[in-house]
């Protein structure tokens, strides 16, 4: 028999990969630990770009409003020269459109945006645990048993799951022996948040951009600091003081007006670029830095992790909730060749730096990038215009029915999946199930298409479907006629009809594992223990009424069926009908019986 579960899951590492993939677990009702090995979290600015892709993932998981309001726009570079300062635009900036809400990077200091998400964590029910660190783990078929060493004592906590997003010195990557390939890039920089006098908030500032003495001052807004970065030799030993680094300014600006009164952070660090051979081994998974590491050029690394993350979220809660164990190795098959793609960026971008060209593009918006070669992408014949399986899903306004207007990235906020019918027979649709939600476009449907917008941004016809991942990608796009195909799918990634649904009881606790207080008997002895078998009760119950709920929407089809058809299919839907009722009512039996520890 195998050791009892503590947890679903150990995250070790609270930067944004982190505290994104808690979230992602926290609102799907997956029991987590999130762990730290540091006293406090990170006071830096180090990654301090959030690209569009990344605004769309934080606004799924409920925290992009905060995240705006702690930071605001890239800043014009403004560059010093022999013939006086020239203000260039340093990042393109794009008019949001329907399909792309999001099109102008921010600029948030990287601590402003893990305390946003860390107060998003706090509000579902969780927290970090910081000053634990994970000391050693080992894993067999069925799970993790982690030591974990906390200012009270090393504690071994057992889980199915261990995930490492513990950066680019990864403990986890390194216990498992995987390898870090990569490069050093010839560059030693310096990182500083500052507080400084003699420089406006109103600009980047940066000076010798044509020498080896380039230095730069951003302000980082949501703060009164600046981020002080410069390339420095190899070979020269820094001070990272407040009068040191006053002194450096000075030496490389020839500006005695410019004057840091206090360091809250600061780093010298070589750029690297590297990539893990292997995102996971058995119940270990490595995501963000951890797997991947980025020289800081057009604001990469961050995003990517957080993307990291939002994909591994929803492929774990699936697996935990009975989808099959191959459905997580897709996260590999995904998220590394993105990855990959990126860390070319990334070193391009830092040549083109060498060479005095700061602009940034599209490209480093990340809203390009999909799964088109992902075996999760299920290609149809035929398809050749529009989004495909595995593209981005665009937003767009739509109404509904009800004539409230509403967007389609409202009606794909959430852990579950999404299916649109444009222009469809509703009684074309699959049955509901659990984690999907089935919205049908147009004259007949639940949701107006006014302008024909999401038309065209999909590229559909008449009585076509398109999927949507709990992630924002396009799962499919098929015919009506096709739909089986849907139905076979949605069985491989764990949202299964009703009558396949296995009841799942999971405590997402914020608290440390602690030992079981119940009697001989099974029953709780504690409040707490009480608190969480009733809670457990009345999620049964909950479930169980919605599946009522269901099964009356389904008597409801059949019966239509009944009305429309002639005798002999009559029969068979009766027949069918009978055959859900008793499963169903068998089912809810089982799951509504009361045991003692709902005493």
């Amino acid at each position: 028999m195998s050791p009892t579960t503590d947890t679903d899951v150990i995250i070790c590492g609270t930067g944004a990969a982190g505290l994104t993939l808690a979230l992602d677990l926290a609102r799907r009702n997956i029991a987590f630990l999130l762990i730290d090995k540091a006293a406090q979290p990170f006071a830096g600015s180090r990654g301090k770009g959030i690209q569009p892709r990344s605004q769309e993932v934080f606004e799924d998981l409920g925290v992009i409003d905060r995240i705006v309001a702690s930071g605001g726009e890239y800043p014009v570079q403004r560059v010093y020269t022999a013939d006086g300062p020239i203000d260039q635009v340093g990042v393109e900036m794009s008019e949001p459109t329907p399909e792309e809400p999001y099109q102008i990077p921010l600029l948030v200091p990287q601590f402003l945006t893990e305390r946003r998400l860390r107060e998003r964590l706090a509000e579902l029910g969780h927290a970090s645990h910081y000053g634990h660190e994970l000391v050693g783990f080992e894993q067999d078929a069925d799970g993790v048993t982690a030591r974990i060493a906390t200012p009270d004592g090393e504690r071994t906590v057992r889980a199915r799951y261990l995930i490492g997003a513990d950066g680019g010195s990864s403990f986890v990557r390194k216990a498992l022996g995987i390898g870090f390939p990569g490069k050093t890039l010839g560059v030693r920089a310096i990182v500083a948040d500052v507080y400084v006098d003699g420089v406006s908030s109103d600009a980047w500032h940066r000076w010798g951009e044509d020498t080896a003495g380039q230095v730069s001052m951003c302000p980082l807004h949501g703060t009164d600091m600046f981020q002080l970065q410069a390339p420095v030799p190899f070979d020269v030993d820094l001070d990272l003081s407040a009068e040191g680094l006053t002194a450096f300014l000075r030496e490389r600006t020839g500006r005695d007006d410019v004057v840091i009164r206090s360091v809250s952070w600061a780093s010298a660090f070589q750029m690297n670029a590297r990539l893990a051979d292997t995102y996971r081994r058995g119940r270990v998974f490595l995501t963000g830095d951890a797997a991947h590491c980025h020289p800081p050029t057009g604001g990469q690394g961050l995003n990517t992790s957080v993307q990291d993350a939002y994909n591994l979220g929803w492929k774990l809660a699936a697996v935990l909730d009975g989808a099959p164990e191959t459905l997580l190795d897709t996260y590999e098959q995904e998220r590394r060749p993105i990855a990959e793609a990126v860390l070319g960026l990334s070193e391009r971008l830092l040549e083109a730096a060498k060479n005095r060209d700061i602009h940034r593009g599209r490209e480093v918006s990340q809203l390009d990038l999909g799964y088109l070669n992902s075996p999760l992408s299920l290609r149809t014949s035929g398809r050749d215009r529009g989004v495909l399986a595995g593209d981005r899903a665009p937003d767009e306004p739509v109404t509904g029915a009800g004539g409230l207007p509403t967007r389609l990235f409202s009606l794909f906020q959430g852990p579950h999946w999404t299916l649109l019918g444009h222009d469809v027979d509703e009684d074309s649709a699959p049955a509901a199930r659990p984690g999907l939600h089935i919205h049908t476009i147009g004259a007949r449907g639940d949701i107006l298409d006014s302008g024909d917008r999401v038309q065209r941004a999909y590229g559909l016809s008449s009585e076509q479907w398109v999927l949507v991942r709990p992630d924002g990608y396009v799962a499919a796009v098929l015919d009506t006629a096709e739909l089986g195909a849907v139905e076979a799918y949605l069985e491989t990634v764990g949202v299964r009809p009703l009558a396949a649904t296995r009841p799942t009881i999971t405590e997402a606790s914020t608290a440390m594992p602690t030992e079981t207080s119940s009697d001989s008997t099974g029953t709780p002895r504690t409040r707490r223990e009480h608190r969480q078998a009733r809670t457990a009760a009345e999620r049964r119950l909950a479930t169980a009424q919605r599946e009522l709920h269901q099964l009356s929407r389904q008597v409801q089809r059949d019966l239509r069926s009944v009305r429309r058809h002639g005798e002999t299919t009559a029969v068979v839907a009766r027949s069918n009908l009978a055959e859900l009722a008793v499963k169903s009512i068998n089912r809810l039996t089982a799951g509504l019986r009361t045991d003692r520890t709902d005493q």
